[in-house]
This record gives C-alpha cells, sequence and structure tokens, in this order.
C-alpha cells in the first residue's frame, strides 16, 4: 500500500460522484462538509445534504466509499452525513440560480429526454406516449411529464381525461399510471379540454411544481412533452434540468426541417445536448402495404448529418397510429407490428443504447470502502461531523 493519499487528491476523486438530481459534482456544489486523514490509511468524508430525509443518501454513501475506496493507500473510508444550513442553502440556491433545491423527487430519474420541435402538427404528442409506452415494453421504467400546458393532449392519449392525481401523506402529487406508465399533465388540473390562458411566471411555477412536488419514484426514463417553439417552457425546464437530454422531432419536408433547425439552436443555446433527430410521417403506409412520400423524403437524415447527432428512427404514418391515440391506448401496445409501432420500437432501443440502464447497487453499511477493512476504525473526538447531526431512524 502506497503513501496516503493528500486532500486534494481526495477532494479531486470527489468530483466524481455525482448529485443525481442537481446533476452536477459534490465537490462543486460544496458539499463535503470536511475531509479528514488519518496516518493508517482511514479517511472520514462527510457530506452535507440539502434535506435531512434526503432518499438518495444510499447513492452518496456507496459512491463516496468507492470513489475515495480506490484510490492507492486508502485502507478504509468512513462516511459521515450532515444538513446545510438555511443560509447554506440559500448560498446554493444563488448559486444554481434556483428558487427552492429539489427535495428528492427526481433523484431516482436515471435520465430525461425532452422531447421538442420548432413547430407544431408534426406528431410530437403522438411519439412521446408510443414512445413511453415502447420503452415500458422493454422493461424500463418510464414516466411522461407533459409539458404542453396550451395544447396538453397525453392524458387523453392514454386515456386518462381530467382524472384528478392523488396526494401522498407527505403532500406530494402522486402520478396516474397508464399502461405501465406513470403521467402528469396540466390536464388533470383543468376541466377536460379547457383552455388554458397563462403568461410566463405562472408556467414556470407549475413546470416547477411538476418536477419537484410530484413523487416520480425510481424511473429510468423521465420523458418531457414540450410545447411547439422555443419559448418559456423550454428555458424553465433547461435551468431546472441541466443535464437533460433533447430529442428533435421534424417532419421530412424542408420547412419543418429548417424551423426545428431552429429548436437546435435553442437547445444549443441553453446548453442542452442533442440525444437524435425523429423523423416522424416519413411517408404514408397504407394498410394494404403500399407507401406514399407524401411530406418528401431525407429531411431526418439531412438535419441529423447537419448536427453530426443519431437519426433514431424515421417513423411512418399509418392510420392505426392515429386511431390509437385518439383512443387512448398506444399503437405499440395493440399492434406492435404495424409499421410505424416498428419503428417506434427501434427508437425506444435507441434511446436505451444511449442511456444503458445502471445496475442496482446495494446501500453500503457505514464505514464500507474498498481495501482491506480494520477490526475497528478509531474515531476521535475532534474527528466527530459539523454541522446539524441527521435524526437517527
Amino acid at each position: 500500500m502506497g503513501p496516503v493519499p493528500t486532500h486534494e487528491q481526495i477532494s479531486k476523486a470527489l468530483e466524481a460522484v455525482i448529485d443525481p438530481e442537481l446533476r452536477r459534482s459534490i465537490v462543486e456544489l460544496e458539499m463535503v462538509r470536511s475531509i479528514e486523514i488519518g496516518a493508517n490509511g482511514v479517511i472520514d468524508v462527510t457530506v452535507s445534504l440539502t434535506t435531512a430525509g434526503c432518499p438518495i443518501r444510499g447513492h452518496f454513501q456507496t459512491a463516496v466509499a468507492q470513489a475515495v475506496g480506490a484510490l492507492d493507500g486508502v485502507a478504509h473510508v468512513n462516511v459521515y452525513f450532515d444538513v446545510l444550513s438555511d443560509t447554506e442553502k440559500a448560498a446554493l440556491q444563488r448559486k444554481l440560480g434556483r428558487a427552492s433545491l429539489p427535495e428528492g423527487t427526481l433523484a431516482q430519474v436515471g435520465s430525461v429526454l425532452c422531447i421538442g420541435s420548432g413547430k407544431g402538427g408534426v406528431g410530437k404528442s403522438t411519439l412521446t406516449a408510443n414512445l413511453a409506452a415502447a420503452l415500458t415494453g422493454e422493461g424500463r421504467r418510464v414516466g411522461v411529464l407533459d409539458a404542453d400546458v396550451w395544447g396538453y393532449s397525453i392524458p387523453r392519449m392514454y386515456g386518462l381525461g381530467a382524472t384528478r392525481p392523488p396526494v401522498s401523506p407527505e403532500r406530494k402529487i402522486m402520478p396516474l399510471q397508464a399502461h405501465g406508465v406513470k403521467v402528469m399533465s396540466i390536464g388533470f388540473f383543468v376541466a377536460e379540454d379547457a383552455a388554458v390562458v397563462w403568461r410566463g411566471p405562472m408556467l414556470h411555477k407549475a413546470l416547477t411544481q411538476f418536477l419537484q412536488d410530484v413523487d416520480w419514484g425510481a424511473l429510468d426514463h423521465l420523458l418531457i412533452d414540450l410545447p411547439p417553439g422555443t419559448g418559456d417552457v423550454s428555458m424553465t425546464l433547461a435551468q431546472l434540468l441541466p443535464q437533460a437530454q433533447f430529442a428533435i422531432v421534424t417532419t421530412p419536408q424542408p420547412t419543418a426541417q429548417k424551423v426545428a433547425r431552429r429548436a437546435a439552436q435553442m437547445a444549443e443555446k441553453l446548453s442542452l445536448p442533442i440525444a437524435g433527430v425523429i423523423e416522424n410521417m416519413s411517408g404514408f403506409a397504407t394498410p394494404t402495404g403500399e407507401r406514399y412520400a407524401i411530406f418528401g423524403e431525407g429531411g431526418g437524415r439531412e438535419l441529423a448529418d447537419e448536427l453530426d447527432v443519431p437519426l433514431l428512427g424515421s417513423v411512418p404514418l399509418t392510420m392505426p397510429l392515429r386511431e390509437h391515440a385518439d383512443g387512448g391506448v398506444p399503437l405499440v401496445l395493440v399492434d406492435p407490428d404495424d409499421p410505424a409501432a416498428q419503428a417506434i420500437r427501434h427508437v425506444a432501443r435507441g434511446l436505451i443504447a444511449l442511456a444503458p440502464l445502471q445496475l442496482p447497487v446495494l446501500d453500503a453499511a457505514p464505514g464500507n470502502g474498498s481495501g482491506p477493512q480494520p477490526a475497528a476504525a478509531p474515531q476521535e473526538a475532534n474527528s466527530r461531523p459539523a454541522g446539524m447531526s441527521l435524526p437517527m431512524a
């Protein structure tokens, strides 16, 4: 075993530990309260959490122990926790430019994909509804946030209508479920098919609540159906979800492609990485198998090549795709052999390849880390963690 690592080396290793909800390193977020180095290779690390009941404590327990334990010269890692003070929370909010800090609602969400387009009428919501169902069919845990506040249609496509979601004892909104997908939409809180006439600040508040006050639970994918254009909703989501990815939906004709390019420019300005392009309505497939290029050909591939991103798939327009969207059941669940359903399932597999499923990791016991474990790690009085202590379970 080599010499004990320095404080700087340990801090550098901790940069690999990412807060799964704020999507930044705990070092960058200044959540590493203290690092204490023992001569015998025992390292004590204290991490400050944003809330005492943080559901991702186990994630930090394991990740910190693994990151520090991998350093040469480390015999044992003790991980302690405390809670940020109100002053520290306020400073962190200012640093992140947020009105509030999340309380764990997105902590168990693996990847967030915003599905957008530069213009309306390209079938974005139909794609989102079917894509979520296709991912569920591949064994993934999926949620859909209908962020198209003015043109919400996801509730109808899942047969949910204007059903009001329940509220948990912890005062969290519980998303409704249909076909194995968790769904949240403004359509659940207004009269069915009622018009929503809101300005920017109200939109920002509603989207913040949908992300932070909804108990999404453990999800592999959260799909967000964006409204068309590049306005307030997209900017709000970019602020709240700095590590989300963006999928651009376009139809093949040059006009739609040029407008979709503006959506790509918006994503670039907001530092949202583009996962790829989905070409929708890439030909009309008749029930007898004939195919007509009603909207032209090749626009999706051309846009993907221009942006240097993958073409995730080309989805034809079929009559059953429209019929089942109006009927409240995604086509991929009813007729997986339909040409449109096959193409959407291909897109789903491409997204899984881009965001592979992480294997579950058991929470490490306190003091667990890499390397040999001493029989008892001595704790001196002056090595007790600072700050507010978490309550015992």
